[in-house]
C-alpha cells in the first residue's frame, strides 16, 4: 500500500510543479516510457518458462480485450444516456480505452469540446486504474482487474499491475493493452462516422 501512496504523492507533486512553474520536459516522457517498457521486457525475458507462459495466455489473452471493449462501450452507452449526450460522443470517448493522447485529438477533429472531454475521461481512467487496481484485486481475480486499465496496461499502468498483481500476469497485461492500442485508432473514427 505504501507504493500506492508514493504514486499519489508523486502525481500531486507533479501537478503542483506543472501548475506553478514553466518547466517543460518536452518529449522526455516518451523516452522514459520506452525505457519503462524495456525494463519490463527484460523482467519478462528473465522469467523462467516464458514459452509456457505464452501458451497459458491462450483464450484469456483474447477474452480480456473483448470484455474490455464490450464493457467500455456499454459504459459509454449508459454515460451518454445519463448525461443526455449524443450516443456518438459517449461511444467515441469510451472507445479510447484509456488512451487519452489519442482520444483527445481524434475527437477534437470533430468537436474541440468533446476532444477535451475525451482526453480528460480517458486520463481519468488511467489515474483511477493506478489508484484502484491494488484495492480491486483484493476482491476480484488479478487477471480480471487488468480490464480497468484498458489500453494503458501495455505501458503506463503496467508497473502497477506488475507490482500488485505479480510478474506472472505482466505478459497478459501487455498483450491486453497491445490489442486495445491496435483497435482504438480504427474504432473511434468508425464510431464517429457511423453515428
Amino acid at each position: 500500500m505504501s507504493l500506492l501512496y508514493l504514486v499519489l504523492v508523486t502525481l500531486v507533486l507533479g501537478m503542483l510543479v506543472g501548475k506553478t512553474t514553466t518547466f517543460d520536459f518536452g518529449n522526455f516522457y516518451e523516452f522514459m516510457l520506452y525505457l519503462l517498457i524495456f525494463i519490463i521486457g527484460v523482467d519478462i525475458g528473465k522469467s523462467k518458462g516464458l514459452g509456457e507462459e505464452l501458451r497459458k495466455l491462450g483464450k484469456m489473452a483474447l477474452l480480456l480485450p473483448v470484455a474490455t471493449i464490450i464493457g467500455s462501450l456499454i459504459g459509454g452507452f449508459f454515460a451518454s444516456m445519463l448525461l443526455d449526450v449524443s450516443l456518438k460522443w459517449g461511444l467515441g470517448i469510451a472507445a479510447g480505452f484509456g488512451w487519452y493522447s489519442l482520444t483527445g485529438p481524434l475527437l477534437a477533429a470533430y468537436s474541440p469540446i468533446y476532444g477535451v472531454i475525451g482526453f480528460l475521461a480517458n486520463l481519468t481512467r488511467e489515474i483511477l486504474t493506478i489508484i484502484f487496481y491494488p484495492i480491486a484485486i483484493k476482491r476480484i481475480p488479478k487477471e480480471v482487474g487488468i480490464v480497468m486499465g484498458g489500453a494503458t496496461t501495455m505501458d503506463t499502468t503496467l508497473p502497477i499491475i506488475a507490482k500488485f498483481g505479480g510478474t506472472e500476469i505482466t505478459l497478459l497485461a501487455f498483450v491486453h493493452g497491445f490489442i486495445l492500442t491496435a483497435i482504438a485508432p480504427f474504432l473511434i473514427p468508425l464510431i464517429l462516422q457511423f453515428f
